[in-house]
């Protein structure tokens, strides 16, 4: 099972700053290579800015379905319509908004 770290961290990847039935996907960082819910998380326990991961690593397993526990590298994140493609879980389709800040776009 991976470690998520983050602020009240349940056991589908929900945080406190995300927390809908449909917010399950946390992120691994390319900085640190830690796993995160989100954004915030990521900013409240560590000491060093994230970085974003460039188009040529989009083959890396960065994605992580909190329901299954299934790793999309960031291509299959993209591509998957905002459902898991093992379990078929929705995850929210308004992460869309925060790419930026995860990907190179």
């Amino acid at each position: 099972m991976i470690k998520v770290e983050g602020i009240k961290v349940d056991l589908q990847t929900r945080c406190e700053h995300y927390h809908s039935e449909i917010d399950i996907i946390a992120i691994k960082f390319k900085c640190c290579e830690r796993w995160f819910p989100c954004f915030e998380c990521h900013a409240a326990l560590v000491n060093h800015p994230p970085q974003v991961w460039g188009k040529n690593e989009f083959e890396t397993k960065a994605i992580l379905c909190g329901n299954c526990q299934h790793q999309l590298t960031i291509n299959e994140y993209f591509a998957c319509q905002s459902n898991c493609p093992k379990c078929s879980h929705q995850f929210n389709p308004g992460c869309a908004n925060h790419y930026h800040l995860y990907f190179e776009i």
